[in-house]
């Protein structure tokens, strides 16, 4: 902030970090999860920071809205708008690491500390997370949340990794194998009553992606709710409507 930084708190607008709502309190819980440990850092990190820009209030953990102490209005504003966003931080951790963190006063020290402690990622995490995509199933839940399900699993296991990225010419064919993976994947994990229309999918000699199977498998689902004694004939229907 320049020499020309207003000295009343009438002068600040939604546009400015160190604007503060209404709603802005400090016992408001900004995302729906807590943080135990390395379990979920990844995950919970980046809920946190999308909330905090959407608020407007990133710049409280990565360092870049700094307290202006020539102004002490604004100063002691951005004493408060620090205190809140380090309670929604506390405010989205166990109460185990929340004892750990209470004694720091700075927003952007506890979000360091939080990093430096748990953005760790062993063997056995990774190994964890890929025995749950590999043993996933439908099980009688509905295509729509065992697609869900795996497409957050598969997201969470591509952030852990964290590949470099390729830009050579393999790279197209690298992706095209990926997809292939998790297209096997997914309907391996099917309920047995869709085996006619994976058997279908499996036959053509270009395979489709994920996203085009998980839409035909949904129309045949709708299809067995809506005339449940005619799952043949649907079945029959929805692999007439597969196209590549």
């Amino acid at each position: 902030m320049g020499s020309n930084v207003p000295d009343k708190m009438s002068y600040l607008d939604f546009a400015d970090p160190l604007y503060l709502h209404p709603s802005d309190t400090n016992n408001l819980s900004i995302i729906n999860l807590k943080l135990p440990g390395t379990e979920n850092y990844s995950i919970w990190a980046s809920s946190v920071k999308l909330a905090l820009l959407v608020k407007n209030k990133t710049g409280f953990i990565d360092g870049n809205c700094v307290k202006f102490t020539a102004n002490p209005i604004l100063a002691k504003q951005w004493e408060r708008c620090n205190c809140v966003v380090l309670s929604w931080i506390l405010n989205s951790i166990i109460d185990e690491l929340y004892i750990g963190q209470i004694f720091l006063k700075i927003a952007s020290e506890v979000w360091t500390e939080l990093k430096e402690a748990y953005n760790k990622v062993d063997g056995s995490v990774i190994f964890n997370l890929h025995r749950q995509i590999n043993y996933a199933c439908q099980n009688g839940s509905s295509i729509s949340d065992y697609y869900h399900k795996l497409n957050c699993m598969w997201r969470q296991y591509a952030k852990l990794i964290d590949l470099p990225k390729c830009t050579c010419a393999a790279a197209t064919d690298l992706l095209n194998f990926n997809r292939r993976i998790k297209l096997k994947k997914f309907l391996m994990g099917l309920d047995d009553v869709y085996q006619p229309l994976r058997a279908q999918i499996l036959s053509k000699e270009s395979l489709s992606t994920v996203k085009n199977a998980f839409a035909l498998i949904s129309n045949e689902e709708s299809h067995r709710a809506l005339n449940p004694l005619g799952k043949t004939q649907a079945t029959a229907f929805a692999t007439r409507g597969l196209c590549y």
